[in-house]
């Protein structure tokens, strides 16, 4: 008899149960029932709905639910359990629902609509071992969350689960209070590669908090910390606009030389807290913070801002405005202008009538940039269906102004993130071509609409043409982390591994909390430069099933390069059993490799005992390849000649 083959998917299983379940139907079965019943209608089958949930199985007090995205299955798991809570608050013991729920992300088998396999077991078995109201999250599900919640996880522990080989690892999901998330727009480099990007763009999220770098001292410039503006309003669209009045300010303050200003991943954990601006000072290692706060009433604004001396605490210059609601964007300017007065020497933005600043177009109207904003929400969520909405949002700001740049910069990221996902991924990387061209030509003086086309044009292998586009970026926003971390990783493509090694120690300093995407344009950046033991602690910061061929290569050759013999050996036969044609000449050969990547390559990977040379048939397409003479020699060997 033959057995079909299973259909297998990687998914994310939620387990939930209801905890005292026996005793509540001892005591009162109909009303236990009836209130389960109740609950499920009212709060679970909602919140499983909300976030794209599948229901495969209701087991009388207990649920088992899939989901394609395992940022869901938990954001589901998060709000179930609160809203549990907060039902329960008031009620009698015996009248209270209260869940256990486990998650896990794996391999699971779908036969008849039901699920099978570990990835089920292993969520059943955490569901087991949370406390009540409680979320349990195993670790393959961590590594794909970092920077992705608006909740903390904090590590559990090992479990042992029937069946596994291996313990699981735990994560306690922290449901009394919220983080921000990360921003996660970004632009992957060519050596990741279209697919690739989007898998470590989805891996590793543009977020976590690393600090495992200890970042030196900002420099002797005047630093500033732009903490995020507080939300008087309310409502979810005064939000919206308070977070983009602080990054905007962020964005314009960047693009002085004379400031040093901390990034926006480091400062949005501020968000919403009581502070005291010494200590956030202190911790940013910053001389001075804005603060501020924005209220909409009807078709005006007020807004406040004041800049603070963190030494002795004092107003260097505060500032109200009630303004109709139209007026943000030129009372925008008017913060940076401020802060630039009074910490640049007295250049400030009005005064540098030259500055990028004063030119960046500002859009029509806060319909338009409401628009904008929605988008841009969308596309940090990491999904093909969050991406295709962020892409009618941004169309549809774009269509009421068409000159608005940054919107057509935002709408390049959602269409690189859906090319790599697969979704027609040719005309996704056009559009994101065009519309990064088109974003350069509207507005010059835009720092990421360069340095978004600049990374187009890499991903072309138009190298020459990459770095102008980079380093016109880097010239209108100089402090611009995004912007830093950009170029570190391209510098070597650029024959500037020192360069790109130095500006990663320059955006450490300027945002110690840097989003843990970031590790992988930092660890080549060190790698290329020789900084091994760098390189090294970069790639450490994620787990190695979640290596691209490229980093098994720069982690076995750094090994090698600081004599870890062994550990080189030993890692390069995990690398050869996940790509066994690797080869020196392979790698050399990689598309627009620089004579600098292929220098590091053949000096570092021969040392880690990587085979040198690559089949004829690896070779043959390309129509001048790259050969070692090693090669050449025995190839001529055993084709007898001398």
């Amino acid at each position: 008899m033959i057995v079909p083959p299973l259909n297998r998917k990687l998914l994310a299983i939620l387990a939930a149960d209801m905890v005292g379940y026996s005793r509540a139907m001892e005591a009162d079965e109909a009303g236990t029932i009836e209130r389960l019943k109740s609950v499920r209608a009212e709060l679970f089958d909602p919140a499983v709905s909300q976030h794209h949930g599948r229901l495969i199985k209701l087991m009388g007090d207990g649920a088992l639910v899939a989901f394609d995205s395992v940022v869901d299955a938990v954001a589901c798991a998060a709000e179930i359990q609160s809203a549990a809570a907060a039902r329960n608050e008031g009620l009698p013991e015996p009248e209270r629902i209260v869940f256990r729920i486990g998650v896990n992300l794996g391999d699971v088998a779908l036969v008849d609509g039901d699920v099978y396999g570990d990835g089920v077991n292993v969520a059943a078995r955490l569901q087991q071992l949370a406390d009540a109201g409680g979320v349990i999250v195993s670790g393959t599900a961590f590594d794909h969350l970092q920077g992705k919640l608006d909740w903390s996880l904090d590590f559990a522990g090992e479990q042992q689960v029937k069946n596994i080989s291996r313990p699981v690892r735990m994560y306690r999901l922290r449901l009394d209070g919220k983080r921000p998330r990360w921003t996660l727009r970004m632009a992957m480099p060519s050596w990741v590669g279209t697919a690739a990007a989007i898998v470590l763009f989805a891996l590793l999220g543009g977020g976590g908090t690393w600090w495992f770098f200890h970042s030196a001292a900002l420099g002797a410039k005047p630093s500033v910390a732009v903490l995020p503006f507080n939300n008087f309003g309310g409502d979810d669209a005064t939000g919206r606009l308070a977070d983009g009045l602080t990054e905007d300010i962020i964005t314009d303050l960047a693009q002085f030389p004379e400031l040093d200003v901390v990034a926006r991943n480091s400062t949005q954990a501020y968000k919403g807290k009581a502070l005291d601006v010494r200590q956030v000072a202190n911790a940013l290692d910053v001389g001075y913070v804005l603060e501020g706060s924005i209220q909409r009433q009807g078709g005006r604004l007020r807004i406040t801002a004041q800049l603070i001396d963190a030494k002795t605490g004092n107003h260097l210059w505060s500032e109200r405005w009630d303004r109709p609601a139209e007026d943000v964007f030129a009372i925008q300017t008017e913060i940076a202008e401020q802060v630039t007065n009074r910490l640049g020497n007295g250049v400030g933005l009005i005064q540098g009538a030259g500055r990028a600043a004063a030119k960046r177009k500002r859009p029509d109207s806060l319909t338009v940039y409401d628009y904008y904003l929605l988008g841009t929400e969308r596309i940090e969520k990491i999904t093909v269906a969050d991406e295709q909405e962020a892409i009618r949002l941004l169309n549809l700001a774009v269509e009421l102004d068409p000159e608005f740049a940054r919107a057509w910069v935002e709408l390049y990221h959602a269409h690189n993130i859906l090319a790599g996902f697969g979704i027609n991924p040719e005309s996704e990387v056009k559009a994101a071509a065009d519309v990064a061209e088109r974003a350069v030509r509207l507005d010059p003086s835009d720092a990421e609409a360069h340095a978004v086309f600049g990374v187009s044009l890499k991903d072309k292998g138009d190298n020459a043409r990459a770095k102008v586009e980079l380093d016109t970026a880097l010239r209108l926003a100089p402090g611009s982390a995004q912007i830093l971390t950009f170029y570190s990783g391209f510098a070597s493509a650029f024959d500037e591994p020192e360069r790109g090694a130095q500006l990663v120690d320059q955006v450490i300093r300027l945002d110690p909390n840097y989003p843990m995407w970031a590790t992988a344009f930092y660890s080549n950046a060190y790698f290329m430069a020789g900084r091994y033991e760098d390189a090294l602690k970069m790639l450490e910061r994620k787990t190695t099933d979640n290596y691209s061929k490229w980093e098994w290569m720069m982690r076995s050759s750094s090994f090698a390069a600081l004599d870890r013999i062994d550990d080189a050996n030993a890692s390069v036969r995990e690398t050869l059993k996940r790509y066994p044609e690797l080869t020196v000449e392979g790698m050399v050969n990689e598309y627009s490799l620089s004579k600098t990547e292929r220098g590091r390559f053949i000096e570092t990977m021969p040392l880690a005992g990587f085979p040198l040379c690559a089949k004829p048939e690896a070779l043959v397409e390309l129509a001048k390849p790259v050969r070692l003479p090693e090669c050449e020699a025995e190839e001529a060997k055993s084709l007898g000649q001398p």
